[in-house]
């Protein structure tokens, strides 16, 4: 394949392959299926376990099949590929053994068609598993290349954004306990009700600290000697 050729070309071509590896192996199945069944019963295996015996090989061809093409993908382990290799020759050879001991006779041109649908097989299945980890490495080199060239992705440029650092002093901070129940205290005492020790718990999140809060207030002057005032309502006392 020409090193200029456009994308949809080689998708193409990648298609024409793959097509051409499901017609070989659909041929070489059938042809597997045939002498593997007459090489079962001609050894020993009954009518039903010679009916069963050359769907086994197949199905190990297609498992190893289906494996060796997920190997072709990034951050597969070469332990994966090294066993779907072993399973897929040892399918192979099963089915090349049943196929060339179902020719009718020992001649060079006997052993040669018998042994044609699993060889066949054989290099089909590897030329097309070159051809997806090519494809696959020029589609990202091409990727990486316009990435590179232009920094755009489409038809547009992505925006880069920065993020300005912020200082610790320009950061909001929460309020702190004693905050929240000076909030609600002035909230709740603007309609009418002074609120006691236990609601401030509740509403800070705290337990048994709501009295001290209070008793501290009006220590400090912020609240009347009793609840019921409204000197000084207003103002905020410091965080503890």
């Amino acid at each position: 394949m020409s090193a200029t050729a456009t994308p949809a070309k080689r998708d193409r071509a990648l298609w024409v392959q793959c097509a051409c590896t499901a017609l070989v192996a659909l041929g070489a199945a059938y042809a597997s299926y045939r002498h593997g069944r007459e090489f079962a019963v001609r050894f020993g295996a009954d009518e039903a376990t010679a009916a069963i015996w050359p769907l086994i090989v197949d199905g190990i061809l297609t498992t190893a099949t289906v494996e060796l093409w997920k190997t072709t993908g990034a951050g597969r382990r070469a332990g994966g590929r090294w066993a779907a290799w072993v399973s897929f020759v040892f399918g192979i050879c099963l089915s090349l053994c049943a196929n060339v001991a179902a020719a009718p006779e020992l001649s060079v041109f006997a052993v040669a068609v018998a042994a044609c649908p699993p060889l066949a097989l054989l290099l089909a299945v590897e030329l097309l598993n070159r051809a997806l980890k090519r494809h696959r490495a020029e589609t990202v080199s091409e990727t990486g290349t316009e990435t590179a060239g232009t920094g755009e992705t489409g038809d547009e440029a992505v925006p880069v954004v920065r993020l300005a650092a912020v200082s610790d002093e320009a950061r909001p901070t929460e309020p702190n306990a004693e905050q929240r129940m000076w909030a609600y205290y002035v909230t709740v005492q603007a309609k009418g009700h002074t609120p006691t020790g236990a609601e401030l718990d509740r509403v800070a999140g705290t337990n048994n600290y709501g009295r001290k809060v209070l008793r501290r207030w009006r220590q400090a002057g912020h609240l009347p000697p009793t609840l019921g005032g409204t000197r000084d309502r207003g103002e905020r006392p410091a965080a503890s």
